[in-house]
């Protein structure tokens, strides 16, 4: 069992909704365009999307150990 579900739980929800903002806005896309980098956009859909998941997981996760103490 996990020590601090508390910080698992603030980590998860935040890497979430970063994740979130780049992958449903151009807010990466205008950043990697301006620093010279848009040849990475191909590659941001299969990095973004395993991502979010991941987060959303361990948001759950987190929020399960959470109630179960």
């Amino acid at each position: 069992m996990l020590k601090k579900p508390r910080t698992l739980l603030k980590v998860g929800i935040l890497g979430s909704l970063i994740t979130a903002l780049c992958c449903f806005t151009p807010l990466l896309v205008v950043l990697l365009g301006a620093i010279g980098l848009a040849s990475v956009l191909v590659y941001l859909d299969s990095v973004l999307l395993p991502l979010l998941a991941v987060f959303i997981g361990m948001t759950i996760y987190a929020l399960i150990a959470f109630y179960k103490r």
